[in-house]
């Protein structure tokens, strides 16, 4: 489907006569309106309204792209208008916009309508497409300017896929799917593009593969970037060269990398159904063991950040409102209780050494190493609830995950007639076998272990806390989302499972404090930071309000040795006061969000957004004083 097939002479103004936004909205409603667009005018406007009220859609450089998918739109479309002199949108740039696309998009819309609908905000990245338009001097020039702007798209796309010397393809993947896995998409391909190199990008995001790479792709490509801290499936790269690295690396060095992947410089990968090492970036091959554990991590957070706001949320009806002996007793509060704590939070462990057995073995070890994790929660020593925890669960999920692997190549000699048998009856029986056999043996003194860790945790007093907290905070800030956040941040939802809530909020403090600081310093220090900075800065603050540390990323990229140790010192200093405030928060994840989960009132609460401001704060000055002035360099 094309553009024009939406947008057509009768939505399109050449000739606007609003002087405001609401004006313009107005108008550009009318227009649709009039070509008989929309079921209900009234209704269409309430929906472009509310999604104005949520972000200005005015985007910068001219553009305004008001949209809305409602029932009130009869069928899909798109109305142009231009106002010769511009007019004040609300713009994130501040700037006066002249060229607006309203999108009405119907809620029966198609994937078609829908991709076709938003192709148009990468047109309008075009300098020169854009100029054409601000030119244009009749509708039929509107329309055989998209018309050819397309068709150059599509000869783009023709291109790519008939070049089979120098393509490179990638697939980009982090624990959560959030942050790191896009930023290492849009650095790869934007690098690609001033390089002259073709690329498509592979996105394994919390939503979903998105431009998911095709057998054809894959046979054209030179070769192959994973950046990846989480499992892919990499059956389909048998034979091609693949370069393995973290997700960081991506975003960090991806110029290297493009490199690298023209010339081949990378080991041919071959599929045998197990690990695989991966690169650190330097040609050295790495254990798998950090992307196997933030395997199990990734797939273990829907159920800490699920189970643990609902167990949060019973306690809004009183502390002991799930207990049904208690006075404060509430049916609905053990009910979420039960979701949360009972199900979702009991199921964390098995899911964690689930997920690491398999992206060791895959799937015949994701069994073994569910039972497992099993026994670890529910096998330890008398008297003692939960068993080993979190440890025992990192132990069961490697045990199970290297054992299925030895069994698996103990079994390669089998009659080839007995290959059925194999991954319905032998893998299954022994590895369960084997690692429960072990992990009943094991379990009591891990348990001792963990118990006692939890005990000397919660005996902590005074300056020891704060060291604590300063330990964690810290963490948090190191990598923004690597590997020592996510030990930091494991570590905080091992405590709060055990009930230990001071942990996970000076963690969750912790990790706030880098997207806020680099947000209040781009604001306050406007002169050492880029235009682009300052309009990360703008982001950084919702980003980090809703503790997504990955928002410091962009400026720890751009110049590491003064942002980093900044953030450091912020989110320890916000770690030591949480810890000093006796700061307990019930929920695992939420930012901003849960900041009423606090325990212990209105007054716990407001210490917790103190500390979390006064880190900021001393990370954005410290940030700020250390960065060059623009003006002087």
């Amino acid at each position: 489907m094309r553009i024009t097939d939406l947008l057509t002479k009768d939505t399109i103004l050449l000739n606007m006569t609003a002087s405001s936004k609401p004006e313009a909205i107005d108008e550009l409603i009318g227009k649709l309106d009039q070509a008989g667009k929309l079921n209900d005018r009234d209704g269409y406007k309430q929906a472009i309204e509310e999604r104005e009220q949520q972000s200005t859609t005015g985007i910068g450089e001219g553009i305004a792209i008001p949209h809305a998918k409602t029932a009130s739109v009869k069928e899909p479309a798109i109305a142009f208008g231009r106002s010769q002199e511009g007019l004040d949108y609300e713009s994130l740039d501040g700037q006066p916009t002249n060229l607006f696309f309203m999108i009405a998009a119907s809620e029966g819309a198609n994937q078609a309508h829908l991709e076709t609908l938003s192709s148009l905000s990468s047109f309008l990245m075009d300098k020169n497409f854009r100029e054409k338009l601000e030119t244009a001097k009749t509708e039929d020039e509107v329309i055989e300017a998209i018309n050819a702007k397309e068709a150059e798209e599509n000869e783009d796309e023709v291109e790519d896929s008939s070049t089979s010397e120098g393509k490179v393809l990638a697939v980009t993947a982090c624990p959560t799917g959030i942050a790191h896995t896009y930023m290492a998409a849009d650095k790869l391909k934007e690098t690609a593009k001033e390089m002259g190199v073709e690329i498509k990008v592979q996105t394994n995001g919390s939503s979903g593969v998105k431009n998911r790479l095709t057998a054809d792709d894959i046979a054209q490509a030179s070769a192959i970037i994973v950046a990846a801290d989480t499992k892919v499936d990499m059956s389909v790269f048998d034979g091609k060269p693949v370069i393995e690295v973290p997700v960081a690396k991506a975003i960090h060095e991806p110029k290297q990398l493009i490199t690298k992947a023209q010339n081949k410089d990378a080991p041919i990968y071959s599929h045998e159904g197990g690990s695989s090492d991966s690169e650190d970036g330097g040609g050295k091959k790495r254990g798998g063991i950090y992307k196997h554990l933030m395997n199990g991590v990734s797939n273990m957070l829907p159920f800490v950040v699920g189970g643990g706001i609902l167990i949060a949320l019973s306690f809004f009806f009183g502390i002991n409102s799930a207990d049904p002996d208690s006075e404060q007793y509430n049916r609905f509060a053990e009910m979420l209780n039960t979701i949360g704590g009972g199900n979702a939070f009991f199921l964390l462990v098995p899911v964690l050494a689930g997920f690491i057995a398999s992206s060791i073995a895959d799937r015949p070890g994701f069994a073994p190493g569910m039972i497992g994790g099993l026994i670890a929660t529910t096998s330890g020593v008398e008297g003692a609830d939960g068993g080993s925890g979190f440890l025992g669960g990192l132990i069961a999920g490697f045990l199970a995950g290297y054992l299925t692997l030895g069994i698996k190549k103990l079994l390669e000699g089998l009659p080839q007639f007995l290959d059925g048998l194999k991954t319905v009856l032998f893998y299954p029986v022994l590895a369960i076998f084997g690692t429960g056999m072990i992990m009943l043996l094991i379990n009591p003194p891990l348990t001792s272990i963990y118990t006692g860790l939890l005990s000397w945790l919660e005996g902590l007093t005074g300056a020891n806390v704060a060291v604590l907290g300063i330990i964690i905070g810290g963490m948090m800030a190191v990598d923004m989302g690597g590997p020592i956040n996510k030990a930091a941040y494991t570590f905080g939802i091992a405590t709060l499972d055990a009930g230990n809530f001071s942990i996970i909020a000076a963690a969750m403090a912790g990790g706030m404090v880098p997207p806020l600081a680099m947000a209040l310093s781009s604001t306050i220090f406007k002169n050492k930071y880029t235009k682009q900075e300052r309009e990360s800065g703008k982001t950084a603050y919702a980003l980090g309000a809703f503790f997504i540390t990955e928002g410091a990323i962009p400026f720890a990229a751009a110049d590491p040795a003064r942002v980093i140790p900044s953030m450091v010192v912020g989110s320890a200093i916000t770690g030591a006061l949480t810890m000093l405030f006796s700061i307990g928060l019930t929920a695992p994840h939420g930012g901003i969000v849960v900041i009423g989960l606090v325990q212990g009132g209105i007054t716990q609460a407001a210490l917790y957004i103190l500390a979390i401001l006064v880190g900021s704060i001393v990370a954005a000055f410290m940030v700020g004083f250390l960065k060059k002035d623009l003006r002087k360099a």
